[in-house]
Formats: C-alpha cells, sequence, structure tokens
C-alpha cells in the first residue's frame, strides 16, 4: 500500500507568488466600453494637429485641413487611471455603434479631443486642462464662430467647471453650446462590494483600490469608501468639489446647455434586483469571496471577501436605494474584475465568475442633472420629455438603458443638430 504524499495536495499560493501573478496578467480598473475597445482599440488616424498643455493634450481632427480650425468642438476625455489614451478615445467614439467624430466633421465641425495627462486627478485640476484647450482653441479659430464645449462623464464635470470658472473670473470662453454625455451632475455609483474587494486586495495589486481611492473618483461617487470596512459616506473631497463648483456659479450661465442620457426617463430599470449574487470566487485562493448587487434596508450583506488568507469578513450597509438597477448608463464593473482576474494563470488559483457583469454607474437623474440619487423614489420617478427641474437647459434620454457613455445614433444626432 503506498504512503500518502502531502505534496500532491493542492497549496494555497503565498502573498508573494499572488502579487506577482497580478503584475504580469491583470490590471483591474474599470472604464466604459465592450471589452475589445477597452482593451485593444486599433490605432487612431494620425491628427492634423496635437496641442501640448499643462497636465494633459488635445488631438485636432479638422473638418477641412485647408481652412484651418474654423468651427471647434472641444471633447473632454471621461473617468479612468493613468493618461488620456487616443486610441481608446477613438474607437470608443468613431467605431461603435454611430461614427461620431467622422459625422460631426463632415457637418463641417472640428474635433478637439481633449486628454488629461492623469484621469484620476483632481476634476479642478484637469479644468485646467481644458481651460488651456479653450484659449488655444480661441486663439487658434479662423473666424468667430463660436466654441462648443463638453465632455463625456467625467469630461462633462470638467468642461462645466472650466465654463463656469472663466465666466466667474470674468474670461471670455466664446462658447456658444456646453454639453455633457451621460456626466454625473449629482453623482456617480460604483458598488460598495467592489469598491470593498478593490481595498481588500490592495496589499496584492495597489491599481484597483488607488483608481477607486484617487480625486476624480472621490469626487465624482455619490457614496465612497476608503478601506474595506469602512463605513460608506459622501466623501469630504466630494463636498469641498461641489462646494467649489458652487463657488463659481454651478454651472456656465453664457451658453446653451444640454445634456444626453445613457437611460430612460420611464423610472424601468436595467432588471437588475438588489441582493443578488453578482461576482464569486472559483479558485483556491479566492473561494468564499461573494459580491452582492445593493440592497436596500439596514444591516444588508453586500460582501464577503476572501482572497489568500482564511478570513472571511463581510461588509454590510444600511439605509441604500437598489441603485445597480436603477435607470442609467451601465458599467460592466463586476465583469471587468472577473475578466482580469481570469487572466491569472490558473494555478495561483484566483479564478472567478461574474454572475451579473454590468450595475447602473450614472443614474439617468444624475445625467441630467434632475435631483439626487440617494432614494429609491428619486432613482424611478418618470420625469416629462422636458421638465423644468432639471439644471440644463435641454436634455435627452435614451429609449434603453444602455452602457454608459454609449455613443449612439440617437443620442449625437440631437447633439449635433443643437450646435452653433
Amino acid at each position: 500500500m503506498s504512503g500518502h504524499n502531502p505534496t500532491d495536495e493542492p497549496h494555497e499560493p503565498t502573498d508573494p507568488q499572488v502579487a506577482e501573478a497580478f503584475g504580469t496578467a491583470a490590471r483591474i480598473t474599470l472604464a466604459p466600453g465592450p471589452r475589445e475597445a477597452r482593451e485593444a482599440p486599433a490605432a487612431a488616424p494620425t491628427p492634423d494637429d496635437e496641442w501640448a498643455l499643462p497636465e494633459g493634450r488635445a488631438w485636432v481632427y479638422l473638418a477641412d485641413p485647408a481652412q484651418g480650425l474654423t468651427r471647434p468642438v472641444i471633447l473632454g476625455d471621461g473617468f479612468n487611471s493613468g493618461p488620456s489614451d487616443l486610441d481608446f478615445s477613438y474607437e470608443i467614439l468613431e467605431r461603435g455603434p454611430y461614427p461620431f467624430l467622422s459625422t460631426l466633421r463632415r457637418r463641417g465641425y472640428d474635433v478637439i479631443l481633449l486628454g488629461f495627462d492623469e484621469r484620476g486627478a483632481s476634476i479642478l485640476d484637469n479644468a485646467k486642462v481644458a481651460r488651456a484647450a479653450i484659449q488655444e482653441a480661441i486663439a487658434r479659430r479662423t473666424g468667430s464662430h463660436p466654441l462648443t464645449v463638453g465632455g463625456f462623464s467625467m469630461g462633462g464635470l470638467v468642461t462645466r467647471y472650466a465654463l463656469a470658472e472663466m465666466e466667474h473670473e470674468g474670461a471670455d470662453h466664446e462658447t456658444g453650446l456646453y454639453f455633457s454625455y451621460d456626466s454625473p451632475h449629482r453623482g456617480a455609483w460604483i458598488p460598495i462590494a467592489l469598491q470593498a474587494f478593490a481595498h481588500y486586495i490592495r496589499r496584492l495589486n495597489p491599481a484597483f483600490s488607488n483608481q477607486m481611492n484617487s480625486p476624480a473618483a472621490r469626487q465624482l461617487l455619490w457614496q465612497h469608501i476608503s478601506e474595506w470596512d469602512d463605513t460608506p459616506e459622501t466623501d469630504k473631497e466630494r463636498v469641498e468639489f461641489l462646494a467649489e463648483l458652487e463657488r463659481v456659479g454651478g454651472w456656465p450661465s453664457r451658453p446653451k446647455k444640454i445634456g444626453v442620457a445613457n437611460g430612460v426617463r420611464t423610472g424601468e430599470g436595467n432588471g437588475i434586483r438588489g441582493g443578488e449574487k453578482a461576482f464569486h470566487g472559483k479558485g483556491l485562493a479566492i473561494t468564499g469571496t461573494r459580491l452582492h448587487t445593493q440592497s436596500a434596508g439596514e444591516n444588508q450583506l453586500v460582501a464577503q471577501l476572501r482572497v489568500v488568507t482564511l478570513r472571511k469578513p463581510q461588509i454590510h450597509t444600511s439605509g441604500m436605494p437598489e441603485i445597480d438597477g436603477a435607470p442609467g448608463g451601465t458599467l460592466e464593473g463586476f465583469g471587468i474584475l472577473a475578466d482580469e482576474l481570469d487572466k491569472i494563470p490558473a494555478i495561483i488559483g484566483l479564478g472567478s465568475q461574474a454572475d451579473i457583469r454590468e450595475h447602473c454607474f450614472v443614474p439617468v437623474v444624475s445625467a441630467i442633472a434632475l435631483r439626487d440619487i440617494d432614494t429609491q423614489e428619486k432613482l424611478h420617478d418618470p420625469f416629462p420629455e422636458n421638465s423644468e427641474d432639471s439644471e440644463l437647459d435641454e436634455y435627452l434620454c435614451a429609449t434603453h438603458n444602455e452602457g454608459h457613455t454609449r455613443v449612439t445614433e440617437e443620442l449625437c444626432t440631437w447633439i449635433m443638430d443643437r450646435l452653433p
């Protein structure tokens, strides 16, 4: 009879082994768009011009290079980690459901893609990049056609603040239209379960936690935690950002202000129910981890965490709405996490599964600056095509709840029909 050899048993990897595997195979950060666009965008065409700006840059695609810059449209980039990526921006804006950039140029508009050296930096800092781009466009423009200035997601807040600050200081931005595209004017949402997991694995791989704790994330998110076991709250940086925005008037007053949302106005949610299992670990080192969609009520379980160690702490929340299922633009937060963990070799034991890939990221009432997002009623109460309660002059909501900043003919055509 042969003796049992303990080396035949699977062994859990050590912290250094897991950290090394993370570093070589996975980088967990949240970004909009389909997986192919996020991970392997095709090369963008060479711009007609590129402007170096303080802490950023602008890529310029002219409608007619022979005429130069005549009808500028500045498009601010959204939230992520690291520097803006021209290939990614071009992929999302041009090669998705609708070719927004080439259609703008065919209509005679010059496209200026505004990028930041650090997309996770403070909105106030990146507003300086937007301000520099506005001044550069005015200086280089032939003629006196008014500018259009706006942005996607966080880019809509960056440009909103830049224009309002210029007016507050008496600077002429020469802008006729401001637009936002699924921008979180009343706050964005990353599930507390995902934030907790990000911070729980910080010692193994800090990228996800760093993104969740970046200045931009703290300013954008309605509820935030800095450590895995924190109580969710409105971060101090968000409070200070909103106060600074209010100091400069809240909004620019001279341009017409319009916005679009990747969610519906009927109150119909995206079908995701609260308290459902959204993600679970399957590999040896992560079995026991379960992340749940946000449920309403007191002391609600949203996560059980286990990575490498045997501990299985639980995360509970109180007083939250079931915001993952709210009408609005969605983000594949749970799906991105599972995708990235599954890139790590199976021997490390971090295999996982997203039972629900997405969650609401920007509730529709936030994207059109209609109301706050702290109760079920505010998230779901339907509203008319043009409500006087919105802080925008005009808005359009999508026919369906769809991916955050999904570039569609429905929304883009509506914006273009309002350009000066």
